[in-house]
């Protein structure tokens, strides 16, 4: 009688043990499609955007063949026209540019690792120099930690930060300032502007693709701050933004040290 029980109990677990095997085999075979799939969407995009470019490369490049040839001997209907396929085309150039980074800030094979934050911002400001010199604006910052982090992701992270935070704001000398503080052994950074800030009930939509709080009004496609939700998410950490109407805004994000 107690073998028999021993019996039922060994059988049991054989039992068991071979639907865990099977459901480990399972949940691994559904994981290789799964990167199979991301891989053949990623060079799928990759080539898109490729072709993509190409073209619009090509029309950018023959409508100011176009212009240069007959200018002078159009009327001004043609210009007008002329004028708005290259500017439409920019805007299609600066879209994709957007929508590749968007994909690329979390997939791929790109490793974290010691990430110097000073160069990353040198970079960043580098990047937005033009902005900054039309608008007057004064970007400080405070001494900047070391990170593990993407160098080419992190910059476009300030870029889009600061970039943004020139933007939307209403004074002529926008000021912007970049400053970090170690907490709960991770680095959390802010990125302050002096702009008209932006009302709660909108700070938790503005971080979505192709969400635009003043339409047209200002340049842009509505991937910024999306990308840059993609991108720290990618690096494990966190982004929020704190602001009150009439007194600006911080944005800040979380990054892991590097020590």
């Amino acid at each position: 009688m107690r073998n028999s029980g021993k019996d039922c109990a060994e059988g049991e677990g054989e039992r068991l043990r071979q639907a865990l095997d099977a459901e480990t085999r399972a949940c691994l075979e559904a994981q290789r499609q799964l990167d199979r799939k991301s891989a053949d969407f990623e060079e799928f995009v990759s080539m898109a955007a490729h072709n993509l470019r190409a073209s619009l490369r090509e029309v950018s490049s023959f409508s100011q063949v176009v212009a240069e040839t007959y200018a002078g001997r159009l009327d001004s209907d043609a210009d007008v026209l002329l004028k708005r396929i290259q500017e439409g085309t920019a805007r299609m150039q600066s879209l994709l540019a957007d929508v590749v980074d968007y994909w690329a800030a979390d997939t791929g094979d790109r490793q974290a690792s010691r990430t110097d934050m000073e160069a990353v911002l040198g970079q960043a400001l580098l990047l937005t120099d033009k902005q900054i010199e039309e608008r007057h604006a004064l970007v400080t910052h405070d001494p900047l930690p070391a990170v593990m982090g993407d160098f080419e992701i992190l910059t476009k992270v300030l870029h889009h930060l600061i970039r943004n935070a020139i933007e939307y704001c209403g004074s002529p000398s926008p000021r912007v300032h970049i400053s970090s503080r170690l907490e709960a052994l991770e680095w959390v950074f802010s990125v302050q502007d002096n702009g008209p800030g932006v009302d709660p009930a909108f700070q938790a939509c503005i971080f979505r693709a192709f969400k635009r709080l003043h339409g047209n009004e200002h340049p842009g496609n509505g991937l910024g701050l999306a990308f840059c939700r993609r991108a720290i998410e990618w690096h494990g950490g966190r982004i929020w933004m704190e602001s009150k109407p009439g007194e600006g805004a911080t944005f800040y994000f979380t990054l892991p040290p590097a020590d």
